[in-house]
């Protein structure tokens, strides 16, 4: 085939490209991969553009963005007096929030400070007012969101839509299954906790994230006014852009796992994670590697819960217990510290329903809430225990409990 000028092609199909592209047939190889590196630049830098046009500080301060703003902040939360009294002047709110805001003004209003204690561990909770609710829900999902997240390993499943910790256990059973195939049941598993996740937070790592993600200046400082407010170091508990910084954050330290670490089993969730590797001393090496790099961050690493297991004597990871039989088939418990647990709060429901200060349909919806999360494992037998212990406890099945108040 006889292309422009008489130009013999013995390749039809590429003489598309060949008109299209003539220098690159007269270039050297490293000239041509410079060309297409080139290329692939641009085409990300007016992808990640485009992305920055649509996520802007406009859409965040925009009256429709904040209306429904607030509609996704009050739910769950309606029977609040100060919810109830933003919602009632909802439209004049958020005109008075967009020119606050498009004037450059401090949308924050303080925290309610309070103390938890979730599974034996203290936890002190800065809670955001509800008008700074809205600006915040705003800001998450209009701008932080789709640009903190952008970068993200698809392994890291935490505060992202779609995902969960359903999405992430099945990611490991993908990755185990993968080893398996490989290697059978040779090799470990490297456990990572880091220790005060959101306390230890570096502002400086976060400062820098943002100047690299956020290029709109308004953008950038209206963010960097919700993670001022907790200090010099940290992030507060009761914070949706904590949430989505405390996601994004250790993003370099993943791609280091990836790329320097050549560890393909690898996923993150939150302040948890795990790397499968065939050869557990080089799970060992990875850890103090990680380790320094971490330190470099402001992240400790938590020694008491970071630890190398053996694939053949099972692990634990987003309270699950993991086993490998000999024959390569994975199996998924609940931890037994979840059913003790469970246990024992039915029991004092149960004292709190003969009281009256509880009625069954509330503990039944409890009880189903936590019962879900066991459909997801190989858990028949402890559920089937547990809903006898409930009809003991109760004289009605859960089911039915919920349906109709026994109380």
């Amino acid at each position: 085939m006889h292309g422009a000028g008489g130009f013999s092609c013995p390749y039809p199909m590429l003489l598309p490209r060949m008109i299209a592209m003539p220098g690159d047939f007269c270039m050297t190889s490293e000239e041509r991969r410079e060309a297409r590196y080139q290329r692939r630049r641009a085409k990300r830098e007016a992808k990640r553009k485009a992305l920055e046009e649509k996520y802007s500080f406009e859409r965040v301060i925009s009256i429709d963005s904040l209306l429904a703003a607030e509609k996704e902040a009050r739910k769950g939360v309606r029977w609040k007096a100060s919810v109830q009294r933003y919602h009632m002047r909802s439209l004049s709110n958020a005109y008075k929030t967009h020119m606050e805001l498009l004037s450059g003004g401090d949308p924050r209003r303080g925290f309610y400070h309070f103390d938890i204690c979730e599974r034996g561990k203290a936890r002190h909770i800065m809670s955001v007012k509800f008008y700074e609710r809205v600006v915040q829900k705003s800001l998450c999902t209009n701008a932080l969101y789709p640009l903190l997240t952008r970068p993200l390993l698809y392994d890291n499943g935490a505060s992202q839509k779609g995902k969960g910790t359903h999405f992430s256990l099945r990611r490991l059973v993908v990755h185990l299954r993968r080893h398996i195939h490989r290697h059978g049941r040779d090799g470990g598993i490297l456990l990572i906790d880091y220790k005060d996740f959101f306390g230890s937070a570096s502002h400086e790592v976060i400062r820098d994230m943002f100047e690299r993600l956020l290029r709109d200046e308004r953008l950038f400082n209206l963010a960097w006014l919700f993670v001022d407010a907790f200090g010099d170091r940290g992030l507060g508990l009761g914070s949706e852009v904590s949430q989505a910084v405390a996601v994004s954050m250790t993003e370099p330290i993943d791609r280091y796992v990836k790329q320097e670490l050549k560890i393909k089993g690898y996923a993150r969730y939150m302040d948890d994670s795990y790397l499968i590797h065939e050869d557990i001393a080089y799970l060992e090496y990875c850890l103090e590697d990680l380790t320094k790099l971490c330190e470099s961050y402001g992240i400790t690493i938590n020694r008491k819960k970071t630890h190398v297991r053996d694939l053949k004597h099972g692990f634990t990871y987003l309270k699950t217990r993991f086993f490998i039989t000999e024959s390569g088939h994975i199996i998924k418990k609940p931890c037994q510290d979840s059913i003790t647990r469970e246990r024992r709060k039915l029991k004092r429901q149960a004292r709190l329903v003969k009281d009256g200060r509880m009625t069954l349909e509330q503990v039944s919806t409890s009880y189903q809430s936590w019962r879900g999360a066991l459909v997801h494992r190989d858990s028949f037998y402890t559920i089937m225990s547990m809903d006898g212990l409930f009809t003991r406890l109760y004289g009605a099945k859960p089911e039915i409990a919920r349906r109709k108040n026994y109380g």
